[in-house]
């Protein structure tokens, strides 16, 4: 008999997600009708997650301290994103914690030539497998934070919902149609519950 994944798994990616590591990080803790999800909840998940992103190479193996890195750079980048939201100024334990995953592997200027030609490219310390992974996250959530699409960063307007993404346009108040359909069928159903 063949086991299913669980149904968690088949979450659909939420918009901004295919562009910024960083935004699928925070959103592998989410809150579904049966309670709290988490696709990091060991260091071999964590793992896992790390080389289907493409940020870890599969031989290499990440420890508990990384692990409670890994896990301790999305709470904060959690917070940043809540702050950068509420407008407001983040927790400090959140900036130290983003600042220092930058500087776990700092990357050093290179110059690539491709078939589009020169251009600079930065390559992360390899020495540091792991923390070259946190490096890149940072740096991710970093451009994230600061750059163009800075302002469309948002949390999911749904009930119960705790996913992040990019919005697409000013109206858009859901990560995906389901919840946007869950919190329309609820308004449906209070409104006939209520005639």
């Amino acid at each position: 008999m063949e086991h299913e994944a669980p149904h968690y798994l088949h979450q659909l990616p939420v918009p901004g997600e295919e562009r910024y590591v960083s935004l699928a990080l925070v959103n592998t803790r989410f809150a579904l009708s049966h309670g709290p999800v988490d696709l990091l909840d060991d260091a071999e998940a964590a793992h896992l997650w790390l080389v289907r992103h493409e940020l870890l190479a599969d031989r290499v193996a990440l420890n508990g301290r990384q692990f409670g890195r890994l896990l301790g750079l999305r709470e904060a980048l959690r917070s940043l994103f809540e702050a950068r939201d509420a407008r407001s100024v983040p927790p400090g334990e959140s900036l130290d914690t983003l600042n220092s995953a930058l500087a776990a592997a700092p990357s050093t200027p290179r110059l690539a030539w491709t078939t589009d030609g020169p251009h600079r490219a930065d390559a992360p310390d390899t020495g540091n497998p792991a923390g070259a992974a946190l490096s890149l996250l940072a740096d991710d959530a970093t451009e994230l934070l600061t750059g163009p699409e800075s302002p469309q960063l948002a949390p999911c307007a749904a009930a119960g919902c705790t996913r992040w993404f990019l919005r697409s346009h000013a109206a858009r108040r859901w990560c995906t149609t389901k919840c946007g359909n869950r919190v329309r069928a609820a308004r449906a159903y209070a409104a006939r519950k209520g005639r």
